[in-house]
């Protein structure tokens, strides 16, 4: 592809940008597409002990995300999970093409058959790929991923952000799902005020957190995102993605906004982005929150030619970087419990390697 080729081709997703920006107006938040589902979603748990899958990097449709999916259904059929989260790349590598693309039914709903609870999905940078492969500059495609909300009955993303409280009455947790993609994107949205660091959309987002989490009366507040703030794997820290200095692209803002909305107010952090699984320990800097990542539904560090982390490691109480796996969260309105799962790719089952009380 030409120089003149690929300059073209950032103008028109620019234009096509700015188009989306118009479109998104007042879809952010959970009831923005609630007249438009055209299914009989999976209910929200009612229960006060909740058993919450994490997953992260799931999208591939391959032997890999089958073989985590059937660890799962495994650990499910004995220990039924109230909901997941999925924390973003769902649709590799690029995103998908329209809320009818049939990668929905390869890279999710086939794989994830019997798991029939819902999963609360997060946008990561796959899932808005423009040129590349995970530049995050197509910001269009992640309105598929909305869409979608309305088609399927466990795929539960009804905005590009949005909260989810569990029990919805008198809630032991609330979730806040976010989109940082804007301000993580490798080929930021020159061309759109609409999606720039200080531009509405990241704005909006802004105001609704702050307001969405002092109006919280759950007893854990958990923030889901698909970049990570603190993390030892490849992709390094926010403000240090890549090991990167320039901003935007390192991620700063991502780690500004994280550390203005989010630190100090969620006891938790979930995050995928880095294929690895890490429960990273609370910093004096984090202010108390907890960093965790799981992005290991359906690749590793270990199998791909990334280089090694920059800058500082954090204190961990676990980490596994060459194993498939995902985690489950255990909340009651006294106490959080996580366990980490790794999965025998021949066999599809789990593992159990790592327990403790985190809360």
């Amino acid at each position: 592809m030409s120089v003149n080729d690929i300059r073209r081709r950032l103008f028109l997703a620019g234009a096509a940008t700015i188009t989306a920006g118009a479109q998104l107006m007042g879809r952010t938040r959970a009831e923005a597409v609630a007249d438009t589902v055209g299914v009989a979603k999976f209910g929200l748990p009612s229960d006060r002990e909740l058993r919450i899958l994490l997953t992260g990097d799931a999208g591939t449709g391959n032997r890999a995300q089958w073989a985590v999916a059937d660890a799962i259904r495994n650990l499910h059929s004995r220990e039924p999970l109230s909901l997941a989260l999925g924390l973003g790349d769902n649709i590799y590598e690029g995103g998908p093409n329209g809320p009818a693309d049939v990668q929905f039914a390869e890279k999710f709903e086939n794989p994830n058959a019997g798991l029939d609870f819902p999963w609360l999905m997060v946008l990561g940078n796959h899932d808005n790929s423009s040129i590349l492969h995970g530049d995050g500059g197509w910001l269009l495609r992640g309105n598929d991923e909305v869409e979608y909300h309305a088609h399927s009955p466990r795929w539960w993303m009804p905005g590009r952000y949005y909260a989810v409280r569990v029990p919805e009455d008198d809630p032991v947790v609330e979730f806040f799902v976010l989109d940082l993609n804007p301000l993580a994107a490798y080929l930021p949205p020159i061309f759109s005020s609409y999606w720039a660091v200080d531009g509405q959309f990241m704005n909006e987002q802004r105001a609704w957190l702050d307001a969405a989490i002092e109006q919280s009366t759950a007893t854990w507040k958990i923030a889901c995102t698909h970049h990570p703030y603190l993390n030892n794997g490849p992709h390094g820290d926010a403000g240090r993605y890549e090991g990167l200095s320039i901003a935007p692209i390192n991620g700063v803002h991502v780690r500004e906004f994280i550390e203005d909305h989010v630190l100090g107010k969620c006891q938790f952090l979930l995050s995928g982005h880095d294929h690895s699984l890490q429960v990273l320990e609370p910093t004096t800097e984090s202010k108390g929150t907890r960093q965790i990542v799981s992005g290991a539904a359906a690749k590793t560090v270990a199998a791909e030619p990334l280089l090694p982390p920059r800058g500082p490691r954090h204190r961990s109480l676990f980490e596994n970087y060459h194993e498939l796996g995902f985690m489950v969260l255990e909340l009651d309105v006294d106490s959080v419990g996580l366990r980490v799962f790794t999965v025998d790719l021949n066999t599809g089952l789990p593992t159990e390697v790592f327990v403790r009380q985190l809360a």
